[in-house]
């Protein structure tokens, strides 16, 4: 690895009104490493990489680039000194082909010098690995495609340092993998990545160096190989962390929900969800793996009532859910939780402070002319508290809050209702490993309590040690249900793209 410095931020330092969301930043990323950026929610990762890309200018401090003092005022500027960002949520227009998605924002027409244009792009994709059908439509892509893509469209501008946000957050094993060798190519050839993620096997598995961040400051920088899990959770909490997800073994109760035959539209009209079968106990956590995109949004969305099925039963202790929406659901005694992928489009009202949120759920049941809300706000801080959910006030609007504190409120206040039924869509994405275990605990609670939960995850080390049995779903079907006793990461990936369970 080459030590000579690519980037290079002194004493960076931002804030949002009263908020110091970054305090006197310290990094340096090397020529041709692999440097990932570690920290829970909250802990400025956004905020520091939105500087590097020019999203933010900074309030104090300097920033420089192959040895030359940038001050970046916009990600156009950031591009031409050789910054490339791939986020989360691709950049990518779907009814265009990869070729126009590339050359989107260049000076070279896409009309014009087709030739020499291919030419280029297929000689950075061999150079690199990234296999990318120049002619094939974004919305015809799987994940991994449309993440080659972005990397392809950063390398053709000329990018020497690459900064990944979350990039495998729903990949599969083998996704992940081809990235980690694209990557590494990339290392080969002296570019630089910068890899933000809440996957510590990962981390570990691919960085060269780790810089470890802590409320908006920089805490320590490690080399890999000379560090831990253990050591890198306690340096991201301030204190020490159990790694583990608790076994629980409860006996199972009667049967509480029952799927037949279901079949869900999606917003264009097509089959999300073909013909599913299932059912999940009382006490019983049944996971749900697969790809983004495969029917898990739409069937957990069904069974929750938000969604309309086209055909099918959803059955609830006995009583037939179909053509009901979750109002009803409250007023006949519908005991179910759901915690939806939108946290705050689909759970929670960012405008509003936790004692408003907490009210949503119960307000139009109450029989009083005007409601009551001091126990509400006593229940509020008692969450905060319990939670350690991380916000100035109780009614402080919560879309100002990082998203481990979002996600803790919407799952606070979906448990305090003690639901027979939990059904859950990516309740960790995106959250911080600290964040992430409390959440794990707050379920196996709920399961010790008799209450069935319907998980659906994306970190298949997670869904074994967590559920009891794992239901894998391809294009809206089922391939097999495994007991998480004999399941595998290589078994649930074969079945995640589409091989039966044998």
């Amino acid at each position: 690895m080459n030590n000579d410095k690519l980037l290079s931020l002194r004493g960076i330092s931002k804030s949002f009104g009263s908020v110091l969301a970054c305090n006197n930043i310290n990094l340096e990323i090397r020529k041709g490493e692999i440097h990932s950026l570690l920290g829970e929610n909250g802990a400025g990762k956004s905020t520091l990489i939105n500087m590097i890309s020019g999203i933010y200018t900074p309030d104090c401090g300097e920033l420089e680039f192959d040895g030359k003092i940038s001050k970046l005022k916009s990600p156009k500027e950031a591009m031409e000194l050789g910054i490339g960002t791939i986020y989360q949520h691709f950049k990518l227009v779907e009814a265009m082909t990869a070729r126009e998605n590339i050359m989107l924002g260049t000076k070279t027409s896409i009309f014009s010098n087709g030739k020499k244009v291919d030419t280029t792009v297929k000689g950075i994709s061999e150079k690199y690995d990234l296999g990318v059908d120049l002619d094939k439509y974004v919305s015809d892509m799987s994940v991994g495609e449309k993440q080659n893509l972005e990397i392809l469209k950063v390398l053709y501008k000329g990018a020497k340092l690459l900064i990944l946000d979350e990039p495998t957050t729903v990949f599969t094993p083998k996704e992940t993998e081809k990235l980690f060798k694209i990557m590494r190519k990339m290392k080969e050839n002296g570019c630089s990545v910068i890899f933000i993620s809440h996957k510590m096997d990962e981390v570990m598995e691919i960085s060269d160096r780790i810089t470890v961040l802590r409320k908006g400051e920089t805490i320590k920088t490690l080399d890999a190989c000379y560090t831990n899990p253990k050591k890198l959770t306690e340096l991201m909490v301030g204190r020490a962390v159990d790694l583990s997800i608790e076994t629980v073994d409860t006996p199972l109760g009667e049967e509480l929900l029952k799927v037949e035959n279901l079949t869900v539209l999606n917003e264009e009209g097509r089959e999300a969800v073909k013909n599913i079968n299932f059912s999940i106990k009382e006490g019983e956590i049944l996971g749900i793996a697969g790809i983004a995109g495969a029917g898990q949004k739409e069937l957990c969305e069904a069974i929750a009532g938000i969604l309309n099925i086209e055909k099918g039963d959803i059955i609830f202790n006995g009583e037939h859910l179909e053509g009901k929406n979750p109002r009803e659901f409250v007023k006949r005694g519908i005991s179910m939780s759901f915690i939806p992928e939108d946290r705050l489009g689909m759970g929670l009202v960012g405008s509003m402070g936790m004692v408003d949120n907490l009210l949503l759920k119960s307000y139009y049941t109450e029989k009083k002319f005007l409601i009551d809300r001091k126990p509400v706000a006593k229940h509020a801080k008692a969450l905060k508290e319990r939670l350690e959910i991380k916000t100035p006030s109780i009614h402080y609007p919560i879309k100002n809050l990082s998203g481990g504190n979002i996600q803790k409120i919407l799952l606070g206040r979906e448990l305090s209702l003690n639901p027979k039924l939990l059904v859950m869509a990516y309740p960790v994405r995106g959250l911080d490993i600290n964040t992430c275990f409390t959440i794990y605990n707050l379920i196996n609670d709920a399961k010790k309590k008799g209450t069935a939960v319907l998980f659906v995850g994306e970190d298949l080390d997670v869904l074994i040690e967590l559920c009891d049995r794992i239901m894998v779903i391809c294009n809206g079907n089922t391939t097999g249900t495994i007991s998480s006793k004999e399941a595998t990461r290589e078994k649930l990936g074969l079945m995640m793209v589409g091989q039966k369970e044998a």
